[in-house]
């Protein structure tokens, strides 16, 4: 097969992310190309009653914010399949070796495209699709109350936790013109919150907070979720939520650098902001708890990312990396480490060598 027809090939070949997930979106502004072919990993243990959930297509996986009549796409495709279990497998290159670079060269040949987010012919638009359909999100649903004691829900996926100790977690709002978010406003003039993790259960309920309704409408009573008090602070929590996290605004940080293709210099209404939220309780249901620490069973948790467009993506397929350690991987001659340390002091081994894989990973990671 000539070179030519090679890269023709991969650029129509693509591993989905779930097979819950459509094979095909159309879009008026772009098609994903240049789609590496992945072999899906290898199940560690394979229950006869399992199938694997990866498939490929040959049509291009296309984000897309709106469908002409999404009914009818919805009808044809297959109904949501609840339980289908969250597998475990090998890591995708169980044999790899120091030195050898990423794990499928398949992109080699292939070239990048260099874009300027500040070029005068791109849009923010542009810069908005390009960056939520290349970084996938974990979405938050979030509680605040008003200084009047109005209730609002609203989801995010501009989310993050950022810190364990303290545990300290960010919410994102964009440049917007008119007026403000609810929930930033109610954030600055309370400066409380309850931040629940979006499961897939709750994910139409979710979308429906997300309405732009007229002031007084309570988002509680549109999506049907339940309240329960909350210990800490004012906002109701998410009682239909496996984990939910209460939390009290250390610093609300204006991003006026009047950089942005939306934003006018000085104008509070028209740039964006980071919410800076150090948690004050914790909320999990019972039965996702898990271990002496208190870990969080994913099966139970089903958690949602959200793509580009109005695409999201569940967890279907799990694998383990331990993370490694200087003395046990000198101790080992096939794994490609020593060439690079010949002739070299390597650094102070670590002190907890002695320490059983499975302590090292009870433990925080240093830099996560």
């Amino acid at each position: 097969m000539c070179k030519a027809s090679s890269l023709s090939t991969k650029r129509q070949t693509l591993k989905l992310l779930d097979a819950s997930l459509p094979t095909r979106f159309k879009t008026q502004f772009r098609t994903v190309h240049n789609a590496s072919p992945v072999s899906p990993f290898q199940p560690r243990s394979q229950n006869p009653h399992e199938k694997a959930a990866t498939t490929a297509t040959s049509n291009p996986f296309v984000l897309k914010s709106k469908h002409g009549d999404f009914s009818k796409i919805q009808a044809s495709r297959p109904d949501f399949n609840h339980s289908l279990p969250v597998e475990v497998a090998k890591s995708p290159d169980p044999n790899w070796k120091y030195g050898e670079g990423v794990n499928n060269k398949s992109g080699d040949d292939l070239q990048h495209a260099e874009i300027d987010p500040y070029s005068p012919d791109r849009g923010m638009l542009s810069n908005y699709r390009l960056l939520v359909s290349g970084i996938p999100r974990p979405i938050s649903l979030v509680s605040t109350v008003s200084k009047n004691g109005q209730q609002n829900l609203a989801p995010f996926s501009y989310f993050q936790v950022i810190d364990h100790d303290p545990p300290i977690l960010i919410i994102g709002f964009s440049a917007r013109k008119g007026r403000p978010k609810d929930t930033r406003r109610n954030l600055v003039e309370t400066g409380e919150c309850v931040i629940s993790v979006v499961s897939e259960h709750m994910i139409e309920a979710v979308n429906a907070t997300s309405l732009d309704i007229p002031y007084g409408v309570s988002e509680w009573d549109l999506s049907g979720f339940q309240t329960a008090p909350s210990s800490t602070v004012t906002p109701h929590r998410v009682k239909d939520a496996v984990f939910s996290i209460e939390g009290k605004l250390l610093e609300m940080k204006e991003l006026d650098y009047g950089h942005g293709k939306n934003q006018t210099k000085g104008d509070e209404k028209s740039h964006g902001a980071l919410a800076i939220i150090q948690a004050t309780r914790f909320w999990v249901r019972e039965d996702a708890l898990e271990g002496a620490h208190g870990d969080i069973d994913l099966a139970k948790l089903r958690p949602l990312v959200q793509l580009g467009g109005i695409s999201y993506a569940r967890v279907r397929q799990t694998f383990e990396l331990p993370r490694p350690g200087l003395e046990a991987e000198m101790k080992d001659p096939t794994n490609g480490l020593r060439p690079f340390l010949k002739g070299k002091a390597p650094p102070q081994l670590d002190r907890d060598a002695s320490k059983s894989q499975h302590e090292k990973l009870a433990e925080p990671c240093k830099g996560c």
